[in-house]
């Protein structure tokens, strides 16, 4: 009799013992914490990363507004705090209208309690005469000042008083080479101005004039300065109208000994104008007259220095022709001041600079006789 399969659907199959897992043991998680901490030295980097929080909030505070009493104009005091202002006054000069910090116009008031943002200035010709009390000036005011000269007519006599100063620097070059700066603004001084100079080497003198200016507009045109050129009351040459304004074109020979100064100085002007309207370079032109006064060069032809130093060696006094013929002189501390305030205008000029009082020249032989040393060490 075969076998058969029987399959009995109803029969459950014997199990075995269900899984159960170990019991939890007590304070497992804050063991595992301690172990994950101590491994690869987690723990050492968790207090290197708290000190330097706690470093970085201790030499960095965060400052907080100051309190600002209901009704009040004025803020309450800060302990470290120096000056205070009315809430107008730093409401108005806040980041983004400061003065001084790189603003579009450095030179203007600075309101009280803010420091005045010193420039950075070149001053070609800065040992000379006029260029020396220049350098004075900027000095004091707390610009840094760059003087650029040949020492053709300038000695370094006239500002080694300055040496030391770290916002002084003395460099001896010519500016009929090429110059490369970084400055705010452009005192162009850089010329022999007396006839005796002019004349020695008069080719020189219109290089100077006409290369020279050339560089030192295209100095300013690349870094942006302000560029201040000096020229002279020479550029009316023989002058057909007393006094002269600036809307008078002159009379002048251009062919003569003095044209080399004269004739370079009204290059020197149109080259100025020209890279203004060209090239937008911001440009002052002043135009002296007479001037005297300290460090003023003894032997430079000019009548006060001839003068003066006739009266020093007492010798007779040379006038030439019947002594009637008017000049205006004006001191060099007045001058300067024209100069600076010139460059911190708004106009471009040309300006004449000088004394609009005029003296005959025997007058002006009669006050050399009387006090020799009053025209130069007044």
């Amino acid at each position: 009799m075969g076998s058969e399969l029987i399959y009995r659907g109803s029969e459950t199959q014997p199990s075995s013992d269900s899984y159960s897992p170990k019991p939890v043991k007590p304070w497992a998680s804050v063991t595992r914490t301690i172990h994950y901490l101590l491994r690869e030295q987690r723990l050492l980097f968790v207090f290197v990363g708290i000190a330097i929080a706690t470093l970085i909030f201790t030499v960095f505070p965060t400052s907080s507004a100051p309190y600002v009493a209901p009704h009040s104009r004025f803020t309450t005091l800060i302990p470290d705090s120096i000056t205070y202002f009315p809430i107008e006054t730093q409401q108005k000069f806040s980041s983004a209208h400061r003065l001084g910090f790189g603003s579009a116009n450095p030179t203007s008031k600075i309101p009280l309690g803010l420091k005045r943002k010193g420039l950075r200035i070149v001053v070609t010709g800065g040992a000379g005469f006029v260029g020396s009390h220049l350098v004075d000036r900027l000095i004091a005011r707390g610009d840094s000042v760059i003087v650029v000269d040949n020492f053709f007519t300038g000695t370094k006599q006239n500002v080694m008083h300055h040496f030391g100063n770290p916002n002084f620097e003395l460099i001896r070059h010519d500016v009929v080479e090429p110059l490369l700066l970084e400055v705010d603004q452009i005192y162009h001084l850089a010329c022999p101005a007396s006839p005796v100079h002019y004349k020695f080497n008069p080719v020189k003198t219109i290089k100077t004039n006409v290369v020279g200016t050339l560089n030192m507009l295209g100095l300013a045109k690349r870094v942006g300065a302000r560029f201040l050129l000096t020229s002279t009351s020479e550029v009316y040459g023989d002058p057909l109208q007393h006094p002269q304004k600036e809307t008078y074109w002159g009379n002048v020979n251009p062919i003569g000994v003095r044209s080399c100064y004269d004739e370079g100085k009204r290059t020197a002007e149109t080259l100025t104008m020209d890279y203004h309207r060209g090239a937008g370079v911001e440009v002052r032109i002043a135009r002296i007259f007479n001037t005297y006064g300290p460090r003023m060069c003894i032997d430079d032809g000019r009548v006060v220095s001839n003068f003066v130093a006739q009266a020093l060696r007492k010798e007779p006094l040379t006038v030439y022709g019947d002594g009637k013929q008017t000049r205006s002189f004006q001191y060099v501390s007045d001058l300067v001041e024209g100069l600076m305030r010139l460059m911190e205008g708004e106009h471009i000029g040309p300006f004449n600079l000088g004394n609009p009082g005029e003296f005959t020249m025997l007058e002006l032989a009669e006050v050399s006789i009387y006090y020799p040393l009053i025209l130069l060490m007044n």
